[in-house]
């Protein structure tokens, strides 16, 4: 069909001069990003603890920092960012909005510790294994934020009473 034969030239204009390996990584990085911000603004407003909403502002300062130098990256490349989160985190964003108080800060802080979780595996994986140099500098330049972060989830987890 006409809609196959145009796909892959519509993908290699997405991903500009990234191979398809290091294109999949710049747009788990980027939607994961996009959601720690959005997640982090929820925090920011909603969090009933100070450590949940100090914690959503930094999600949203070291995101969005992060999140730019990775779109000038990629600008540079000829690639294109995804304007979108996945629809799993689009879920749990929705998830979020719908929970109030501390019910809001357990479930942001599990949602926090298995998101960096996740994050710092990928992160430490791609690190040595992305091809490109300027997104593997990235990357390596990321991971330390990442795991940061994932150390103070987990005390912001054991702060409202989650998991121990």
């Amino acid at each position: 069909s006409a809609l196959a034969q145009s796909n892959p030239n519509e993908l290699q204009a997405q991903r500009g001069q990234f191979s398809d390996k290091d294109y999949r990584f710049v747009e788990k990085a980027a939607r994961g990003g996009m959601a720690e911000v959005q997640m982090g603004e929820l925090a920011r407003q909603k969090g009933a603890s100070q450590a949940v909403r100090d914690f959503g502002e930094r999600m949203v300062t070291d995101h969005t920092k992060a999140d730019n130098e990775l779109k000038q990256l990629v600008t540079q490349k000829g690639a294109t960012l995804p304007a979108t989160v996945s629809h799993s985190e689009h879920s749990t964003l929705q998830h979020l909005q719908n929970l109030n108080g501390a019910e809001f800060d357990r479930a942001y802080a599990k949602d926090m510790v298995k998101d960096h979780s996740k994050d710092v595996k990928e992160f430490e994986k791609e690190a040595n294994e992305v091809k490109d140099p300027d997104l593997r500098a990235w990357a390596q330049k990321t991971l330390p934020v990442l795991q940061q972060h994932l150390q103070l989830a987990q005390q912001m987890e054991t702060s409202v009473g989650g998991q121990k």
